[in-house]
């Protein structure tokens, strides 16, 4: 059976109908002790997290638990992506095997897709040794079998349904990428730099992020206004991304509690207008 259930086909018992909801449902769930510790404190993280969830078919609590951000890249956990895939209408079956033994041990994902070509990946122990994993301290080491099945695995789904998927990859998998070793590989790898000198170190200039948005939330009066901005942030952190230059982990977490403590202040005051509001005596009201 999936380690994951999806909304089709299922009534979950939380039904967030509009973003003030989202919103109280985050605080909630922030301080509840019950989401995992990337979430704890964090309001804002939990909305985007159950927003990305809510797209790929996920239910509030279960994109908490199946959703990670590693390395500063959203993921999601193996077990979940194969149910998702499942879930999918669009899917026909995902068959998986292991061959071999030793250093000749491959595993084998084949995803069939409705009305298209099966889609076949291998991730073989060489695989694992080429790309530096296979002597890797942690799940490598405890679990082989395991993580070759979670390679292949994600490679094949993500080939056969990046729709379903939206881009995501395995949690597994994001693990295996440092952020420095990553920005390394891009630089030492990547064709030569042939910019002119003064666009060059117009590019390289550090962009100061903390301070970019504390001004910009500073001037946010609404919580419609604070979303746009983090939609602007996920839009930079792609840029980076794709550029080679990751934002680092110390400033991910400081812009998500700048964005945390933003909606914190605006719901605050909203529900200190409310109170005061609901204190107006009934004669004083309006007709």
């Amino acid at each position: 059976m999936n380690a994951v259930t999806t909304t089709q086909g299922h009534e979950p018992a939380i039904r967030i109908g509009s973003f003030n909801e989202l919103m109280r449902f985050s605080e909630i769930a922030a301080g509840s002790g019950m989401v995992p510790k990337d979430y704890v404190g964090k309001p804002a993280a939990i909305l985007i997290a159950v927003q990305m969830g809510s797209e790929l078919g996920l239910a509030p609590m279960q994109s908490m638990q199946n959703i990670a951000v590693i390395n500063g890249r959203p993921s999601v956990w193996g077990d979940a992506l194969l149910g998702l895939v499942k879930a999918s209408p669009v899917c026909d079956d995902v068959v998986e095997t292991l061959e071999g033994d030793g250093d000749k041990m491959t595993a084998i994902c084949v995803a069939k897709r409705k009305g298209k070509s099966p889609v076949e990946a291998r991730f073989s122990v060489q695989d694992a040794k080429d790309a530096a994993l296979w002597a890797k301290q942690g799940p490598w080491k405890q679990y082989p079998k395991r993580m070759l099945q979670m390679r292949a695995r994600g490679f094949a789904l993500r080939d056969a349904f990046p729709d379903v998927l939206r881009g995501l990859i395995t949690a597994e998998e994001a693990g295996d990428i440092p952020q420095d070793d990553f920005r390394k590989s891009v630089s030492n790898q990547g064709p030569a730099d042939v910019t002119p000198k003064r666009q060059q170190i117009q590019e390289e200039r550090p962009v100061n992020y903390v301070e970019f948005f504390t001004n910009r939330l500073k001037a946010c009066s609404d919580t419609g206004c604070v979303l746009a901005l983090e939609k602007k942030w996920e839009q930079t952190q792609a840029k980076a991304r794709d550029a080679g230059r990751p934002v680092s982990e110390q400033v991910l977490a400081d812009v998500t509690d700048l964005f945390a403590d933003r909606y914190g202040a605006l719901h605050e005051a909203e529900r200190q207008q409310a109170d005061a509001n609901a204190e107006v005596p009934a004669e004083e009201m309006p007709a």
